[in-house]
């Protein structure tokens, strides 16, 4: 399986990990009667339960991208060292991300963020190259 593609399952399976983190702190926060419910009122999570949702809504942005990117790699036979260094480099800074958006660290996590962003965008650039 080429590198790329391994990447993208586990950013994958990172994706179902935060999911779970976020779930347990916002249902705690907004209740199970809400969560559990229809939600037509709308409700915001607030302080580390809301960044955790925020920092899940953005891996779900980020992978839409990187997806892309895989697939462009593989599809068209374009894997390269660079290209897996930048893969493995996008998973590890959307590790980070989780943490530091949850931490509140002013512009941490808007470095680390670009880190994933920019390692996406040299994969495309890579394959099309």
């Amino acid at each position: 399986m080429p590198v790329e593609l391994k990447v993208l399952g586990y950013a994958a399976l990172l994706q179902f990990v935060q999911f779970i983190v976020m779930a347990i702190p916002v249902s705690v926060q907004l209740g199970v009667a809400y969560t559990g419910g229809n939600r037509d009122e709308q409700k915001q999570a607030a302080g580390v339960p809301g960044r955790l949702k925020r920092a899940l809504d953005n891996h779900f942005e980020g992978l839409i991208l990187f997806t892309i990117a895989v697939l462009v790699v593989i599809l068209g036979d374009a894997s390269n060292q660079l290209t897996e260094n930048c893969a493995w480099a996008y998973l590890w800074a959307r590790v980070l991300y989780v943490p530091a958006y949850a931490s509140g660290v002013f512009l941490v996590r808007s470095l680390i963020w670009s880190v994933g962003f920019i390692a996406t965008a040299v994969m495309l650039i890579s394959a099309l190259a």
